[in-house]
């Protein structure tokens, strides 16, 4: 149910400040009450999916991510993420085809889809997608008014100048500069704790969908 997404944003905030191996043993049953909470709101939103995609056979398990950090890489060793997600999408985290990404997180949750952080070869077939046309079909999606009910504008890393290959006046260089291509829908913690908040996060999705196709079609995804 929605409204155990407080023990859920609680125990996160606790973890914030106290992400330890130690601590999370201690607080072990107190991770799995979370976990479980957030993963019947994940099963909440799979159920109402319908109206946006066809996730088949898509289980919870296979949609959610592992709080534990991948710290191999990184200069942060907290062993534990301060947030729980899922990939909702055919098949989860594994599969392919349009997907959008659910976060919650204290004061940090939010609901994205998009390309975020596309490989060299992906960038350059998405800005060639974007440069034939001027960006007129994506200038249209970002222009719609569900789009910028929901979302407002496209967020995502963008070059201070204009990317190799392309002149600073092209028309559509402002969308050309972007490095990642993600809409955002940010909720706080009130969001969080409403009862309707599964199937605001479908209606979201269903706004996004146009945006989320887009990309998927440029990388050749299965749609």
């Amino acid at each position: 149910m929605p409204q155990n997404l407080q023990f859920t944003l609680d125990y996160l905030l606790d973890l914030r400040f106290n992400n330890q191996k130690p601590w999370f043993d201690e607080n072990r049953k107190r991770y799995q009450q979370a976990q479980a909470n957030f993963e019947s709101f994940v099963g909440d939103i799979i159920h109402q999916f319908s109206s946006v995609e066809d996730l088949g056979e898509t289980t919870v398990k296979q949609c959610l991510f592992r709080i534990n950090r991948d710290i191999r890489f990184t200069k942060d060793k907290s062993p534990y993420k301060s947030h729980m997600a899922a990939h909702i999408a055919k098949g989860g985290r594994k599969g392919s085809g349009r997907s959008y990404y659910v976060h919650i997180e204290p004061g940090g949750s939010f609901v994205a889809a998009g390309a975020y952080a596309p490989s060299p070869e992906e960038l350059k077939r998405i800005r060639a997608t974007i440069a034939a046309d001027s960006g007129k079909k994506l200038k249209s999606i970002l222009n719609n008014k569900d789009f910028k009910h929901y979302c407002g504008k496209m967020d995502g890393e963008v070059l201070k100048t204009a990317p190799k290959g392309y002149e600073s006046d092209h028309p559509a260089i402002d969308l050309l500069k972007h490095k990642s291509f993600i809409a955002i829908h940010k909720l706080d913690d009130e969001d969080v704790l409403k009862a309707d908040l599964a199937s605001h996060i479908v209606t979201v999705c269903k706004a996004l969908k146009p945006f989320e196709g887009y990309f998927h079609t440029i990388l050749g995804e299965n749609l």
